[in-house]
């Protein structure tokens, strides 16, 4: 098995990354759409997290019994249906905002909603994306392995040798809060921060979820102002 791979009858064996980062990502997505005004939703307000709760569950149970491609497949339709959620939620904001139907209150509150729908769900895309997924990333941790061919290029991977051993990072791997961090400072900033981005898929993604970020702040928080 070349590096980088995981067999989808065993998988990784040893140093694996926690995943109840990125369930409780996934759940709090649902909890979001679940806030958010009435206009701005497809279907009554707890559709989106039952579906999701729904989900998880084979994959959480597809990771347990050892079926690693099965946890592949299972996680991408997860991660499509979030941001199914996301996209028709921005759709209906436009398509309500010339209306003016919505409160100074539920567009703010809509706002900031959409704004960390934004970034959990590229902070999952990111996580599940990188360098082969968690499950690759497990099976180098537990070849204790440096964190190579990455699509960011995270300041822990740019430390000299002795500085890493001194803390201890000589087999250093990002986790989920690492892309949760990397997806914040894209949503805030709007360009990369301290994690410059290598691969042309990763600067695509975060070109659009800083494009939406700002779409968002500027048409929901600019409205809402108005009112106001």
């Amino acid at each position: 098995m070349t590096i980088g791979a995981v067999d989808p009858r065993t998988g990784p064996v040893a140093g694996r990354e926690p995943r109840w980062p990125a369930v409780l990502a996934v759940l709090a997505v649902g909890v979001l759409y679940y806030a958010l005004p009435a206009g701005m939703r497809v279907g009554p307000p707890w559709l989106l997290i039952v579906t999701l709760g729904v989900l998880l569950v084979p994959t959480i149970v597809a990771r347990r019994l050892g079926n690693y491609a099965l946890n592949q497949r299972l996680a991408y339709v997860v991660l499509v249906v979030v941001t199914l959620g996301l996209v028709l939620s921005l759709v209906r904001l436009v398509g309500l905002l010339p209306a003016r139907v919505e409160s100074a209150s539920d567009l703010l509150r809509s706002a900031g909603a959409l704004w960390g729908t934004n970034v959990l769900v590229f902070a999952s895309w990111y996580w599940r994306l990188d360098a082969g997924g968690p499950n690759a990333r497990d099976e180098r941790r537990a070849r204790r392995t440096r964190h190579v061919g990455g699509a960011f290029l995270f300041p822990q991977m740019t430390l000299p040798p002795e500085l890493r051993a001194q803390r201890q990072d000589e087999h250093w791997h990002p986790e989920f809060v690492d892309y949760l961090f990397l997806a914040f400072n894209t949503s805030t900033a709007f360009s990369p921060t301290d994690s410059p981005v290598l691969s042309r898929w990763a600067k695509a993604a975060m070109m659009l979820q800083a494009t939406l970020s700002l779409a968002t702040l500027a048409l929901l928080g600019a409205r809402a102002i108005n009112i106001l």
